[in-house]
């Protein structure tokens, strides 16, 4: 009995290992706007642009993550705003070019990073409308050529038969 009382009163193995973040696997990405989203709540949570690049960056991983964590400790050690983005990839140029009004002239980043968060939001709903739009077009012709000759069997030669039969056997 008291050994059944001790297990269920003792802290279990997991709960006292720290909470740890499944990998990112490839094929992971991170939508542009949400992570404008995450530096942006970073940096009104208080954290500066380092800090809030480094700490996006640990919470994103893969190739977006250590991007922004090189650049955060580059920004750190006092490098130049190009020298820090130098060689980052293609995911990351929103962030940089957003962030750098305030790391260079002392702009607050959240308007910044909010007013860039919307266009990503606006240029991928208008994306996403005209790859429908395209899509309906493209949709027309398998479409036309399925439902036509049905149309014709279905609904023509039927008709055009009985006419026929009535008129040539009257």
């Amino acid at each position: 009995m008291a050994r059944l009382a001790s297990r269920s009163t003792a802290p279990s193995s997991r709960a006292a290992l720290p909470a740890t973040r499944r990998p990112a696997v490839a094929g992971d990405e991170v939508e542009e706007a949400v992570l404008l989203d995450l530096v942006e709540g970073a940096c009104r949570a208080g954290a500066g642009v380092p800090k809030a690049l480094d700490a996006v960056g640990v919470a994103v991983g893969g190739p977006v993550g250590s991007d922004l964590r090189r650049a955060a400790r580059t920004l750190g050690l006092g490098a130049p705003w190009e020298a820090a983005w130098s060689g980052a990839g293609a995911g990351v140029t929103s962030v940089a070019r957003s962030l750098r009004p305030a790391w260079e002239d002392g702009v607050p980043p959240g308007s910044l990073l909010r007013g860039a968060a919307e266009a990503a939001r606006r240029d991928r709903d208008a994306r996403a409308a005209e790859a429908a739009a395209r899509l309906g077009v493209r949709l027309v012709v398998p479409l036309g050529l399925c439902h036509l000759p049905a149309f014709v069997l279905v609904g023509l030669v039927p008709v055009l038969g009985s006419m026929a039969t009535t008129t040539l056997g009257a």
